[in-house]
């Protein structure tokens, strides 16, 4: 038997092992933001230094990233490996874009079901919020992209299942520019528009009233709905007219 010495672990070590922890419990989800250094050092019982270098090396690996005055942000662990490149296969063609929205239809089909059977109090009245405000924005006739990757985050946050929150996150965050293309272009008419606050709120009230089979449904109908309408502009464009 070959024993090795027991390295002694350096405090910010300490730190970034337990952070890194919680993202990887789901306990810190992607888009969270970190407590300020001065609140982690109270936590920790220690001094700020070794909680900025903890920070540091955990932004160095990609689970956190600093955003000028907003913090420090948990990041999606999927996305830490897909990034770009992932992106790019995305915007390569057509073919890849409905490929795209065929994936998100399994993802998030299921992602509702399960919303349905595990959403929390709190959850319910963030989508009742999401809810709102996509009702206001489609009477003062505007569209509601931002509300529409808020919604479709927080049904996987519903979950309680952290792979599918980071890559539902990744998703958003790599595509972010093309989905808001979507909006404005794909649909670009009232009618259009009312069909899918229609889809929308009905997915919401099946998970709200933990309706699994149905958020299952209305939610596959919604992309369903997407991938009709995103093949009719791609049939009638070329593809960097959507793609940026």
């Amino acid at each position: 038997m070959k024993l090795k010495p027991i390295k002694q672990k350096k405090l910010f070590e300490e730190i970034s092992d337990q952070i890194k922890e919680l993202i990887l419990k789901g306990e810190f989800k992607p888009g969270d933001k970190l407590p300020s250094e001065r609140d982690l050092a109270r936590i920790f019982s220690v001094s700020r230094p070794p909680v900025r270098e903890a920070i540091n090396a955990l932004t160095a690996m990609g689970f956190l990233e600093k955003r000028h005055g907003e913090g420090t942000i948990v990041k999606s662990i999927v996305s830490v490996k897909m990034g770009d490149p992932f992106s790019d296969l995305i915007l390569h063609s057509k073919e890849k874009v409905v490929e795209l929205i065929e994936v998100r239809k399994g993802i998030e089909s299921w992602t509702s079901f399960y919303a349905a059977l595990r959403r929390t109090e709190e959850e319910v009245v963030q989508f009742d919020e999401i809810m709102k405000s996509m009702e206001d924005s489609f009477e003062a006739g505007k569209t509601s992209e931002e509300e529409d990757s808020r919604l479709h985050i927080t049904i996987a946050k519903a979950t309680n299942n952290v792979i599918w929150l980071h890559m539902m996150h990744t998703i958003f965050d790599v595509m972010q520019e093309f989905l808001n293309l979507i909006w404005q272009k794909v649909y670009s008419d009232t009618e259009d528009r009312a069909i899918l606050l229609k889809q929308h709120r009905g997915i919401v009230d099946a998970i709200i009233n933990s309706k699994s089979q149905d958020a299952y449904e209305r939610m596959f109908e919604h992309l369903s709905f997407a991938e009709e309408k995103t093949l009719a502009f791609l049939s009638r464009n070329a593809v960097h007219e959507l793609l940026p």
